[in-house]
């Protein structure tokens, strides 16, 4: 089954209880047609699942902006990258925090 609510459904149910307008979470997930477990989620602090970081991701967001940053600069130079030398960044990148090489292992 789909799921038919959306983040702002989840963010004013939670607001409500807050506000005391929605006594409490089971009531809050009746109206508002949200799982009671989503509700107790968001109010402990858990993030939604499109908002979290993939397990699989190897590299952080800076060394992810880093590489493309380069990229683009070597772009602009008129010099464009291979996809060899972009993996050879990304495995410098995953070696100097002992991460194990991109690709097949």
């Amino acid at each position: 089954m789909q799921n038919t609510y959306t983040e702002g459904d989840i963010y004013i149910a939670i607001s409500n209880i807050r506000s005391k307008q929605i006594r409490s979470e089971r009531r809050a997930a009746e109206v508002f047609s949200i799982p009671r477990t989503t509700i107790q989620d968001r109010r402990a602090g858990r993030r939604s699942r499109r908002d979290c970081e993939p397990n699989s991701k190897r590299l952080t967001k800076l060394e992810e902006e880093a590489i493309v940053q380069r990229i683009l600069n070597e772009t602009l130079r008129g010099v464009p990258l291979l996809k060899a030398q972009v993996r050879d960044m990304a495995d410098k990148l995953l070696g100097e925090r002992g991460g194990n090489p991109t690709g097949k292992n």
